[in-house]
């Protein structure tokens, strides 16, 4: 809810249980200096209106009319009665719009004029339109709260809309780095025809779905290009997954075989791309030196941010098997539900 609603909403709610607490109060010292038995009865009468204030907020104006109307004819223009008038205009003002609150007004004031004379006149119409102002003034403040709000709200929006804008642009043009110029490559340097062909429609789908995050980019594709021209035994399958997904897996694989080629000493590096029940399934697998994953350094981020960390933040998971002169094996594993 907004704030200019919330405060009208609590304001109305306690314009009553003000004036009702405000007028028993103001009536105990009125009933103790008249000290008489008509005093006492006039308190037992405001008492009794009070409930209005308090439990039936729709009948409490005219009830409030009635009470401040029995006091003047009763006391006249003693303190008790005046207090009791301008309380009642005031928390007027913060329970009913001026189309109610001008007309009761004017006819409260013309009744007590014509009772006790005008005595009160300019005092209660200054409070009662002071009231009335400083009532339009909190709420104008409350709206303009509310617009800053609401203008902040939207420049958070459009500047989470424009780094994910970003975001997308930048995956799409590292795919475009990872498939598209491979099959300009394949191409220029006189590949087969037909599976140029083939690629190349790949590649147009990817491309296709530029302006959808969740847009479909074949694994097994992109993965063959991050793979062409090393030494690499490659074994894929269609694999569709989300552009931002497929980016990860390029990203993690070409690191994964960059560390083979300086650190592995291999013979063989197989390279597969399978699809699941559970969902993707990569394995980067080598025959060479292998090591002790626990025995890495902390400071050596290659495979644990390049390769564990970024397939986590892609929704995937990394596990790495090795061992010292029987290879290493990754397995990068991207669930079907996500």
């Amino acid at each position: 809810m907004l704030l200019e609603a919330r405060l009208l909403a609590t304001v109305n709610r306690l314009a009553g249980p003000v004036r009702g607490a405000g007028v028993l109060l103001i009536s105990v010292f009125g009933a103790l200096s008249v000290n008489s038995p008509l005093g006492w009865a006039l308190f037992a009468f405001v008492v009794l209106t009070s409930i209005a204030d308090f439990r039936v907020p729709r009948v409490a104006l005219p009830v409030a009319f009635l009470r401040v109307v029995v006091l003047s004819v009763a006391l006249g223009d003693q303190q008790w009665t005046l207090t009791v008038l301008t309380t009642t205009l005031i928390t007027w003002q913060w329970q009913w719009p001026p189309r109610v609150t001008v007309p009761a007004t004017a006819l409260l004031l013309a009744v007590q004029v014509a009772v006790a004379g005008p005595g009160v006149l300019v005092r209660a119409v200054l409070e009662s339109v002071l009231a009335r102002v400083a009532y339009e003034l909190l709420r104008r403040s409350s709206r303009r709260v509310d617009a800053l709000r609401e203008r902040a709200v939207e420049q958070q929006r459009a500047a989470a809309v424009a780094l994910e804008r970003g975001r997308r642009e930048r995956e799409f043009l590292a795919l475009l780095h990872d498939t598209a110029a491979a099959t300009f490559l394949m191409a220029a340097h006189g590949g087969d025809a037909s599976a140029v062909a083939v690629q190349a429609r790949r590649d147009l789908s990817a491309l296709a779905e530029r302006d959808n995050a969740q847009g479909a980019v074949d694994l097994g594709t992109a993965l063959t290009a991050v793979a062409r021209g090393s030494a690499v035994t490659v074994s894929v399958e269609p694999a569709p997954v989300p552009a931002a997904v497929a980016l990860a897996f390029v990203r993690a694989v070409g690191e994964l075989l960059k560390n083979v080629e300086r650190h592995a000493g291999a013979a063989t590096v197989e390279l597969e791309v399978s699809r699941t029940d559970d969902g993707v399934l990569v394995v980067v697998a080598d025959d060479g030196r292998g090591f002790v994953p626990g025995d890495v350094p902390e400071h050596r981020r290659g495979l644990r941010g390049s390769v564990v960390e970024r397939l986590r933040a892609a929704g995937g998971e990394a596990r790495i098997d090795s061992v010292p002169g029987r290879g290493t094996s990754v397995r990068l594993v991207w669930p079907a539900d996500d």
